[in-house]
């Protein structure tokens, strides 16, 4: 029988519970052991989170009208936004990035832009646009201002799969390590936070979609969250993420730059931005080559 969410997530919090003490113990068996097992709650806690959610969970009522949840604070709360006019999809991707501040996938990116911007953002039209940016660079080079551009992995610095990346970041921020997954959703969920906080002072309350979204994050976040509270606070869930992410910051940026010092004396500057072809593809080449 499936774990439920509360129990997934009391495993999750006991985990990195446990992963503080076994770095300050610089034990690094149990270190290793218990980031395996973080790996696979944290997937177990994202297929119960689908599985309660349902194809049928974001749909709007009846009405058409967005649905309001309760608040404490009887704050109003800002339900539904008007559309202007078509924003280019690169132009989607970047405002998302640059809000998420790390490198993301197409789901998150649209649900990050869909719960902050004015237009919807779908996710299938972006399967194809980490190839476009590249044809577009290998034609004009920096003749654009940024591009969507690939994140790498640490190890044979070839595109990781299925993340898009803002070429302005340093190669550093576009590398991904054993740990990057982990510290770049903490980077998420900070970033959704402060947008949050940002409509606030400007006296324009957010979207009950960024709320939804920042619970996501908040939700596997070991003290973001109150569960007596409507909705996580967000200078809450940003204390948290900081204090997890310095578990992990030193060795993920050790990593990162190790990585990104490798891709800046062995990569071109396309290759740096959009990946060194895989294995496969460069044998290939070579054979072709000798016919």
């Amino acid at each position: 029988m499936s774990a439920s969410l509360e129990e997934l997530e009391q495993r999750l919090s006991q985990l990195r519970t446990e992963l503080r003490g076994a770095v300050r113990a610089r034990d690094k068996a149990e270190t290793t052991r218990i980031r395996r097992a973080l790996r696979e709650a944290e997937a177990a806690w994202e297929r119960a989170l689908d599985a309660e959610a349902g194809p049928e969970a974001e749909a709007l009522p009846p009405n058409g009208r967005t649905r309001t949840p309760p608040t404490t604070t009887g704050e109003p709360r800002q339900q539904s936004r008007p559309v202007h006019g078509s924003i280019p999809v690169r132009e989607q991707v970047h405002q998302a990035l640059t809000l998420l501040g790390a490198p993301a996938s197409p789901k998150l990116i649209s649900s990050a832009y869909e719960a902050f911007f004015t237009e919807p953002l779908i996710a299938a039209k972006l399967a194809s646009l980490r190839r476009d940016e590249e044809r577009s660079f290998t034609a004009q080079g920096y003749a654009r201002p940024y591009y969507i551009c690939a994140a790498l992995t640490h190890d044979r610095l070839v595109p990781a799969r299925g993340l898009l990346a803002l070429s302005t970041w340093p190669v550093e921020r576009r590398i991904i390590g054993p740990l990057s997954p982990r510290t770049d959703f903490l980077t998420h969920a900070v970033g959704t936070a402060e947008q949050i906080q940002r409509l606030a002072t400007a006296g324009h309350p957010a979207p009950d979609a960024a709320w939804r979204l920042l619970r996501r994050f908040a939700l596997t976040i070991p003290g973001a969250c109150d569960a007596a509270a409507a909705e996580p606070d967000p200078a809450r869930v940003i204390a948290a993420a900081h204090a997890e992410a310095a578990v992990h910051q030193q060795e993920d940026d050790q990593q990162r730059r190790a990585a990104a010092q490798r891709a800046r004396s062995q990569l071109a500057d396309a290759q740096q931005l959009f990946g060194a072809a895989p294995l496969r593809d460069a044998l290939r080449d070579a054979s072709g080559s000798m016919h």
